[in-house]
């Protein structure tokens, strides 16, 4: 009896296995098995691809049978996840097959998982008898790694060499590749790796979808233009011109959202959003560039049925306050890519742009006062800046303190300046809340300074040149004495500061104070590319000997970002508070990196 129910098993796996090509797509899969998941979805129940009509064609591409490979460049609110979870499910309960679905980062990975995989499986009923059920401790059924018979899917991180280096795979599946590292490790790629694991197989498929960055490092435009380059072409309501849906065309009066229409580019019509459904059913995909065999596609959130063209005006007129919010608008929103506004900034321009304040009279719109101090062998540099709301910058200061900084003389020097009380245009008093101090030079000399000082929010900092960094990282314990130390990310403050400079907002103010050598000195460096193993990126290179007044400007920067004042409570003459519990006191920061397990017998025998 035991041995017929193995034979019997051995033959459903064989039936599965060998079981004819199916003649379903996955757009047609979709509709008539998925079920949508309350967590993971505003709608939930079954799925509708007439709900999202774009989606059809580039599910159909997946499963055709001459294609290879699939690029999706888009924004968000497009479904984009969810068809690579279709495409999963398909590939588990219509066409057994090894799957490798990557993710920027392992901790994206176990996200993906948790939250979206094993939401779709538990949910869509053709598909719980394929994976065993999570509880029964199998080792078929983990976080990262799945098996049903006739295949197993495998997520990764692209951080991670050693999970893009094992078993070959048929269909790979890459998500949000403009956010991968340039390298897994130290292995090279992490997309042509994962590609040489599909090469064994005939009729491998691989897609790659993401949000795109900048413009010319940015991995989902290189994809897209070695494509086809389909856009999605929709039906004017009144002249029946198909045209893409652009941003240029999308009018609304002043400051008023709820305006908005639609501009055909054809007849000139104003169309409503309550016709954008029936444009978009009605719609096609069309090929800039048919001379590719590679499918390309592009789509941005004006065609979105989950958001409204009201609602993505709202978010644009927000954006454009600041360049970073800017930044993200186009790529999330408009699927687009960031160009860099020119390679440097003149600063004779910047130079006619003071105003008529100085530090003995200051703005009424400062709310909040941080310095940055650059260490030299003869001298302390500091520049002092105002922060108004949504960070709108105003120089106040720029003061040089000579004398060697291995001497106390010099620090107690700095210690009087950083606490002089700046008077605004209404008489009210602020003083200096927080300062940072590059510790690269003289560390020993800064860790004593900011240690000695730490009730006036003196932080050591440090440096990093890497991509990608935040302005103000988490703090560590360091040295002997367990100093506090700030990373700062000197590439994104940089980007942040320069595109300020760039913004057609007056968004970084100059006082009448500053003279030629401080704006020079503040445009001494450039983004430049470099190639690294064939990849082109983008680096700050310092055309000019003396930089301080932009590294101070920087650590002030980082300053606020670390401080994380509340605005909203300084407008209105408020005390902010302490910090938020994301950016604690020193005090508490110091207590809590301090604090260790208390040891016993049970957790020093596991450590």
């Amino acid at each position: 009896m035991l041995q017929s129910k193995k034979l019997n098993k051995i033959f459903d796996t064989l039936t599965e296995v060998w079981k004819p090509p199916p003649n379903l797509t996955i757009d047609l899969w979709a509709d008539k098995y998925r079920k949508l998941s309350s967590e993971s979805s505003a709608e939930a129940g079954t799925w509708r691809t007439d709900r999202v009509p774009f989606q059809r064609e580039i599910m159909q591409c997946i499963t055709d049978s001459e294609v290879e490979e699939i690029v999706f460049m888009k924004s968000a609110q497009v479904g984009a996840t969810e068809m690579l979870l279709n495409a999963v499910g398909y590939y588990i309960e219509q066409e057994p097959s090894t799957i490798l679905c990557m993710q920027p980062t392992l901790q994206m990975s176990m996200a993906f998982s948790k939250d979206r995989l094993a939401p779709m499986i538990r949910d869509t009923e053709v598909l719980k008898g394929k994976i065993k059920d999570p509880r029964s401790k199998d080792a078929d059924n983990t976080t990262l790694h799945k098996r049903f018979p006739g295949g197993a899917i495998t997520i990764v991180g692209a951080n991670s060499a050693s999970g893009l280096a094992s078993r070959p795979i048929r269909i790979l599946l890459c998500d949000e590749v403009d956010r991968y590292p340039p390298s897994a490790g130290t292995e090279g790629d992490p997309i042509n790796l994962a590609k040489k694991r599909t090469t064994t197989f005939w009729n491998r498929k691989i897609i790659l979808t993401s949000t795109p960055t900048i413009k010319g490092i940015s991995r989902i435009e290189k994809a897209y233009e070695e494509s086809d380059q389909r856009t999605y072409q929709v039906p004017c309501p009144e002249c029946k011109h198909k045209q893409e849906l652009k941003w240029q065309n999308i009018k609304w009066q002043d400051n008023k959202p709820n305006t908005v229409v639609l501009a055909c580019e054809e007849c000139g019509a104003a169309i409503d959003e309550t016709k954008k459904q029936w444009m978009l059913l009605n719609g096609t995909w069309q090929k800039k560039n048919p001379q590719s065999k590679k499918p390309g596609f592009h789509i941005s959130e004006l065609y979105s049925p989950f958001r409204t063209w009201e609602q993505l005006v709202e978010d644009f007129l927000q954006a454009k306050k600041s360049p970073e919010l800017l930044q993200t608008f186009v790529n999330t929103t408009l699927g687009g890519l960031w160009e860099e506004q020119g390679e440097a900034v003149e600063h004779e321009g910047l130079l006619e742009m003071c105003e008529e304040y100085n530090e003995q009279t200051i703005p009424n719109h400062v709310l909040a006062i941080t310095a940055g101090v650059d260490t030299q062998k003869n001298r302390l540099e500091v520049q002092v800046i105002g922060w108004g709301i949504n960070l709108e910058a105003y120089v106040l200061e720029y003061k040089i303190i000579w004398g060697e900084p291995s001497t106390a003389e010099v620090w107690q020097k700095l210690n009087e300046f950083l606490g002089k009380v700046y008077v605004r245009e209404d008489n009210k008093k602020i003083l200096i809340a927080a300062t940072a101090i590059d510790s690269g030079f003289m560390t020993d000399a800064v860790y004593s300074f900011t240690k000695l000082y730490r009730k006036k929010r003196l932080y050591a900092i440090k440096g990093m040149s890497n991509p990608g960094k935040p302005i103000a990282g988490k703090p560590t314990l360091v040295g002997k004495r367990k100093n506090l130390l700030y990373p700062v990310g000197t590439d994104t403050a940089k980007e942040w500061i320069f595109a300020r400079l760039q913004s057609e907002e007056n968004l970084i103010h100059f006082p009448n104070t500053l003279d030629d050598e401080y704006f020079l000195q503040l445009t001494s460096e450039k983004r430049v590319p470099r190639y690294n193993k064939g990849k082109k990126t983008l680096v700050w290179q310092q055309i000019r000997k003396r930089n301080e007044a932009l590294d101070t400007f920087v650590y002030a920067l980082a300053a606020v970002q670390i401080l994380h004042p509340d605005f909203e409570l300084l407008k209105h003459g408020k005390k902010t508070k302490a910090e938020p519990k994301q950016q604690e006191s020193i005090v508490q920061q110091r207590r809590r990196l301090y604090q260790r397990k208390p040891r016993n017998f049970v957790n020093s025998w596991r450590d």
